[in-house]
């Protein structure tokens, strides 16, 4: 998302991470972040970091972080109406 800013209306990233040096580029995107805390493929710091990020540049991010959760924490957002309902409220 931070390569390609203008081709997204949103973004849910998942057990994710990336350089917090191109979040201005993203602030203004709606952003709804998940990861695990027992994350051992890609420690939750990455996107402890990435949401840190963009709320210094005003961005209204969103984070949700699962207790207890490895790597798999895409079965609990995808199986979360929620998740969607926020997702195709979103335009560009």
């Amino acid at each position: 998302i931070t390569s390609f800013p203008d081709k997204f209306a949103a973004a849910v990233p998942v057990c994710g991470g990336g350089n917090p040096g191109a979040t201005k580029r993203i602030r203004n995107l709606p952003i709804w972040v998940f990861h695990g805390d027992a994350d051992k493929v890609v420690p939750v710091d990455r996107s402890r970091v990435m949401v840190e990020a963009l709320k210094k540049h005003g961005s209204k991010v969103r984070y949700t972080e699962y207790p207890g959760v490895n790597h798999d924490s895409w079965t609990k957002t995808y199986d979360n109406q929620e998740v969607y309902d926020w997702l195709f409220e979103q335009k560009k």
